[in-house]
């Protein structure tokens, strides 16, 4: 076994996760016109991913015991390369669903056996060495925004666009090829299935769940319309996004130190306090000064995934890879929810600023802004009702630490 490739092989395996969800949005566009579909239905297109990344989550976790990790590390593998080739032969509405919904299967495939990989390979540092793992999930989406942005500027289109991510599929594939992986944590530990189990049903634990509902579709449900929604308000969206995620993988590379400085549930008020001033900015702002507010919004939500897993790993150990897995199918859970009501709110916010039995397609690139940018104003309602549970936690925990 080496810690050093399987970690580095997690990391390029991740990248591959994440260059989807900047190839998506910016391919969003194009499929609407292409296959003649509305803002809400590519919304329950990509939503698709993150709902199947749940269903991968929450029978992938437990099974990463059952059936061992190199099993579900090549079944990411499998999925992966059916859901790209899919995608890329699509020639309708169930075609891209279809094709994304595998996609999302082997994304959750990925989170599944890598998350309890990483916290097995490093005991004593899972919150830092985790926040390191998922630098790679901004930093794929930076490769592949980059990717969209330069080969779009070469006229070559969405499925030339989605191609390259078969190059660090085959990466990954042969870095994991002939690798011995450990077992489990919880397995180590001599901790019973039951008790596993039994340990998620601890009160702060599922209100973790549920906070993380909240964390989860504040960061990656703006992510995936922001090159779409912004590229009608005067910038390149699809650099707004990847000006956001660039920040998150540079903040969590150094993670370590804000966890010395303010311990995880202090990372998670700074995160929420953030994220909800960041898309209230975006919402009023326009050209320029969108990086600025895009800015605010990476510092918020750059560190909270991968807190939120290394908070219920370091104070729940013996929930093992199903607290991950319930953890991360949670959170992608609630994007799958929120991606398509966001586009039904994009699509009325056309409508209402449109004549009477003016067919939204003919709206102007103003009132898709305006639309857009109400839309993302709209998600800062999230960020701060989970802002005000970390405080009260925050505060519990300074009070008497055995209360959190």
């Amino acid at each position: 076994m080496k810690p050093s490739r399987l970690f580095a092989a997690s990391c390029v395996a991740l990248i591959v996760t994440a260059m989807s969800f900047a190839l998506r949005g910016a391919a969003a566009g194009s499929w609407a016109t292409e296959f003649h579909l509305s803002n809400e239905q590519v919304g329950w297109i990509n939503s698709t991913a993150f709902w199947g990344f749940t269903l991968a989550m929450m029978f992938g976790g437990p099974l990463c015991d059952a059936l061992g990790m190199r099993f579900i590390t090549g079944f990411a593998f499998v999925g992966h390369a059916a859901g790209i080739l899919l995608t890329i032969f699509a020639w309708d509405f169930w075609s891209l669903y279809i094709g994304t919904l595998l996609f999302g299967i082997a994304n959750g495939s990925v989170e599944a056996v890598c998350n309890p990989l990483i916290a097995t390979l490093f005991p004593e540092n899972k919150t830092t060495k985790l926040n390191h793992f998922h630098v790679w999930f901004p930093g794929g989406i930076v490769i592949g925004g980059l990717l969209s942005y330069a080969l779009g500027a070469a006229g070559l289109g969405w499925k030339i666009q989605f191609a390259t991510m078969l190059v660090p599929l085959v990466a990954y594939g042969v870095m994991f090829f002939g690798q011995v992986f450990p077992r489990t944590e919880r397995v180590q530990q001599g901790v019973s299935t039951g008790a596993m189990f039994g340990a998620c049903l601890h009160p702060l634990f599922l209100l973790m769940v549920g906070c993380m509902l909240l964390t989860a579709a504040t960061e990656l449900g703006p992510g995936q319309w922001i090159p779409n929604i912004l590229s009608n308000a005067g910038v390149s969206g699809i650099l707004v996004l990847v000006w956001i995620t660039g920040l998150m993988a540079v903040g969590r590379q150094f993670a370590g130190v804000f966890v010395h400085k303010l311990s995880p549930l202090g990372m998670l008020v700074m995160s929420a306090i953030l994220s909800c001033f960041g898309l209230y900015a975006m919402s009023h702002m326009t050209g320029g000064m969108l990086f600025v507010a895009a800015t605010v919004f990476a510092l918020g939500v750059c560190f909270f995934w991968p807190t939120m897993l290394g908070f219920v790993s370091e104070t729940f150990p013996r929930t093992g890879a199903l607290g991950l897995a319930i953890m991360g199918g949670a959170g992608m859970l609630s994007v799958s929810f929120v991606l398509p009501a966001m586009g039904r709110i994009y699509d009325q916010g056309i409508a209402s600023r449109l004549p009477a039995g003016v067919d939204a397609a003919k709206a102007s690139m103003d009132i898709q802004a305006a639309a857009g940018l109400e839309t993302l104003g709209r998600v800062a309602i999230l960020p701060a009702i989970v802002g005000f549970i970390f405080v009260v936690l925050f505060a519990a925990r300074r009070k008497s630490p055995a209360a959190a």
